[in-house]
């Protein structure tokens, strides 16, 4: 049997502060991106909220969402 992990809820009377979750990234076709292992690149089409379509120049990519090692120039 397993059990799925809720989320701990942050108390108000913590002396840490409230993890804060990141706002999404939206990518667009069109959009000139690096990415850290890819370097310099080219959204050419998007499945929203699933993943991006990327052209490295030697190489199509399909980068999954959240994005995490990709960034809009």
């Amino acid at each position: 049997m397993t059990k799925s992990a809720a989320p701990k809820r942050h108390l108000p009377t913590s002396p840490f502060k409230a993890p804060v979750t990141p706002a999404p990234k939206h990518f667009a076709v069109g959009d000139q991106v690096t990415h850290d292992v890819y370097g310099l690149g080219r959204v050419i089409g998007i499945e929203e909220g699933v993943a991006a379509l990327v052209d490295f120049g030697s190489t199509q990519t399909r980068i999954p969402s959240p994005y995490p090692k990709m960034t809009k120039l």
